[in-house]
């Protein structure tokens, strides 16, 4: 079984509102489920909406991450209260966390992101942390979303800082798969690969245009948040556990292993990610084109000022054994980075970090 993409997806300009019908049908008693302070105004208007509705609507937040001690809570709050569905309204944590916890309790989801930082609005599928943000795994879920609700004027409302990193994480869509799945016979393995290609295109003519304006009336500002939050969704909804992650997310993955100063969006690390993955690609296979998508994709980065390299990021690979911690998880046997199409060890790892932090990319 293969989950495709949400039941009804609402997109566009007061897409909330029109959703309000719709789910009235399925749910009496809802919970309301976010985390974000910054966000917390329109959660609240969100709130005061299903009231409106005649909805007995309960809301909860998040304490830390997508983790199994906020889960745990969480579930015990609602069937304590008897709701009959989760409305998960915020960033990718929020959005993971009511879709796991929707499952496990055999009840609908809707998914309301709030800002294009990540494509978990459409997704059948959970990451979870710690509590102290560490990445722990994935959890592949059932099915997708019953509702998603991606209404324009929510995302405006986001920083400009959440757009940048729902680029970069977009964009992980070609870079990774395209590597991993190149080989793969099924029809909707390779289309889905060939619309990452396409939206890598549109991101990297599009992306410094949206960043600067985020406006309705800037086309190149909806082709991106779209692009972010929905295309990248179907386009691991169509590839399916064929279409693969690979050493981006790997990377990033080692990288929540190490406390940081400040804490860093899943995009931004993930960007960082794309360009170490290219790294490896030239140092280990010789791949000189890689080296001009370092550049190419650098220059936009740092348009959208994102980071480039893991000290950007807070961390010090060079400091006690930052490096041995993320070349040990990295490399470790679940790893996305074994659907690389080349053998990587450790050692790799450290010569390919140790490399491009100590350099500096001319652009």
């Amino acid at each position: 079984m293969q989950a495709l993409s949400p039941e009804i997806i609402f997109r566009g300009i007061n897409s909330w509102e029109k959703a309000l019908p719709e789910i009235q049908k399925f749910t009496r008693c809802p919970l309301l489920l976010g985390r974000s302070e910054s966000t917390s105004n329109l959660r609240n208007k969100l709130f005061l909406d299903l009231k409106k509705n005649n909805l007995e609507v309960y809301s909860a937040n998040l304490k830390f991450d997508c983790c199994y001690e906020d889960i745990s809570e969480i579930k015990n709050f609602i069937l304590k209260n008897n709701c009959d569905s989760i409305i998960a309204a915020g960033g990718g944590k929020v959005l993971d966390a009511g879709k796991f916890i929707a499952e496990s309790l055999s009840i609908p989801v809707i998914t309301v992101p709030l800002s294009a930082s990540t494509c978990a609005g459409w997704t059948s599928l959970s990451n979870i942390y710690s509590s102290n943000g560490q990445f722990i795994e994935d959890i592949k879920l059932r099915t997708c979303p019953k509702i998603l609700v991606f209404d324009h004027e929510f995302i405006k409302s986001a920083p400009r800082r959440t757009l940048a990193s729902g680029i970069a994480d977009a964009l992980a869509k070609w870079y990774e798969s395209s590597l991993t799945s190149s080989r793969v016979d099924d029809g909707l393995v390779q289309q889905a690969i060939q619309i990452s290609r396409v939206l890598r295109d549109q991101l990297i003519i599009n992306a410094e245009k949206a960043y600067i304006n985020q406006s309705n009336e800037n086309i190149s500002w909806i082709n991106t948040i779209e692009g972010c939050a929905l295309t990248a969704g179907l386009i691991g909804g169509l590839g399916g556990e064929k279409c693969r992650t690979a050493a981006a997310h790997a990377i990033h993955n080692s990288i929540t292993q190490i406390s940081s100063r400040k804490k860093f969006l899943h995009g931004e690390i993930v960007g960082v990610g794309i360009l170490l993955q290219l790294k490896l690609e030239e140092m280990v296979t010789g791949n000189k084109l890689a080296n001009q998508s370092i550049k190419q994709l650098t220059s936009l980065m740092i348009k959208l000022n994102l980071p480039t390299t893991i000290s950007e990021l807070g961390i010090n690979v060079f400091d006690k054994n930052n490096l041995e911690i993320i070349s040990e998880f990295a490399c470790r046997e679940k790893s996305e980075i074994h659907f690389l199409p080349f053998e990587i060890s450790k050692q790799d790892i450290v010569d390919t970090i140790k490399s491009f932090e100590q350099q500096k990319i001319k652009i």
